[in-house]
């Protein structure tokens, strides 16, 4: 079957928000073996959005679009993709007591278009939407002709997707397709493609394909079967070899996020942390504290020791040490570390020192020049590292690269500068 992704909005037409959910349907829709021949970008209008629909419904069994099923008259997806189809739109009840139980408090909401939001086309599968106020559906036409509507913020979007459409995707598929995906840090999507090419490049079943996504490298595994425990079958020892060339790489897998994995082995062994930030300014923190699997139970507490007398009130970084040595140095990251563990008691002790820029570098101390100090089971270690970029990007990336040697320190795996 082939299908046709339509992105919709003006917004999206004019450049001002980037495109991601063609990207990320476009992947899934190839892996579940549907044809994907256009994309397709339209703004809020009736006219030229009904002529879009009918010009992808020649060649595609299946459009599947995103955005414009919020509230607002301009807001037309779903009435354009029902019109296409000649059906009329009527109350879904489920939906509507949905909306009116979230907007409760506000019935001027409600009065000024909200409702909108549960009319349907009759023959139509509603796709309700826990992470947002707008369902999707999947509008049924003639000959076996599908519109799939798709809310447009992608934190909506994907798990409607997953848990939704694609289960009803699988229907038309005559083998079933699983895919494993294998996360990795301290290693560029470059140096593992090479490591492990001659998996990437054969073209047998399964697959292996690389990707780069904020700071880490991603290996995924597809396979497909006539059963799932027979794709995952065929995934296990292709995933053996991958781990036997880059395993200490690979951070977790499928959803994993590394603060999953470090807040899951906090958790399962009962240990505290507390973290001090400098270059970072709460980076770390905020990333520790999206683990929804107990953090509370383990994180003491979290300082921004931005400045010298900070760092001293609170960490009890010596004067003379930042006099002899300056902020940024491996000095003053061991007296954070061990000053952290002395003023909170925690187990783990992370902090970070450095020069994001765009001032502040010397020839000496240049932008980039960042430190890492962890204490742990009673010993400090300090990592001293080089990030280029810009005072972002260095942020960011010293972020990732403390997480990731936290994972390696408390799991006995050598930390690779």
């Amino acid at each position: 079957m082939n299908a046709e992704i339509m992105a919709v909005g003006t917004e999206l037409l004019l450049g001002d928000i980037v495109n991601t959910n063609a990207q990320y349907l476009a992947k899934e829709l190839a892996l579940l073996g549907f044809g994907i021949y256009r994309q397709t970008t339209v703004g809020d209008n009736e006219v030229r959005l009904e002529i879009a629909l009918k010009e992808a419904l020649k060649e595609a069994d299946i459009v599947i679009t995103t955005g414009g099923l919020g509230p607002t008259p301009d807001d037309i997806t779903k009435e354009i993709s029902a019109k296409v189809f000649s059906q009329e739109l009527v109350l879904h009840e489920p939906s509507y007591k949905v909306i009116e139980t979230y907007f409760r408090n506000n019935a001027r909401a409600m009065e000024n278009g909200n409702q909108k939001q549960a009319m349907f086309p009759a023959s139509a599968i509603v796709l309700d939407n826990p992470n947002g106020t707008a369902p999707g559906c999947i509008i049924v036409g003639p000959e076996n002709k599908f519109i799939i509507n798709l809310p447009g913020p992608p934190r909506e979007m994907k798990p409607m997707f997953e848990n939704k459409v694609k289960p009803f995707l699988l229907q038309f598929m005559e083998h079933t397709i699983i895919s494993k995906t294998l996360r990795c840090i301290g290693l560029g999507e470059w140096d593992m493609a090479t490591r492990v090419k001659d998996l990437i490049d054969s073209s047998e079943n399964p697959t292996v394909a690389p990707y780069a996504k904020d700071g880490e490298s991603i290996l995924r595994i597809t396979a497909r079967a006539k059963t799932e425990e027979e794709a995952r079958m065929m995934i296990a020892p292709v995933e053996e070899e991958i781990r036997r060339r880059i395993g200490e790489y690979i951070y977790g897998i499928d959803e994993d996020t590394l603060e999953d994995v470090i807040g899951r082995e906090l958790v399962s062994h009962n240990k505290s942390i507390a973290i001090a930030e400098s270059v970072t300014g709460g980076m770390i923190a905020s990333r520790l504290l999206s683990f929804e699997g107990g953090m509370s139970k383990v994180l003491k507490e979290a300082f921004v020791t931005y400045s010298d007398e900070s760092k001293m009130k609170y960490l009890g970084v010596k004067e003379e040490t930042l006099r002899s040595f300056g902020a940024v140095s491996e000095e003053t990251a061991k007296e954070m570390a061990q000053g952290l563990h002395e003023a909170t008691g925690s187990e783990v002790c992370l902090v970070t020192t450095g020069i994001a820029g765009p001032t502040g570098g010397s020839e000496e101390k240049p932008v980039g020049l960042v430190y890492i100090g962890i204490y742990l089971d009673g010993s400090v270690h300090v990592w001293k590292r080089y990030f280029t970029g810009g005072r972002e990007r260095i942020r960011i990336r010293t972020t990732i690269a403390a997480l990731d040697y936290l994972r390696r320190l408390m799991n006995g795996i050598e930390v690779i500068e």
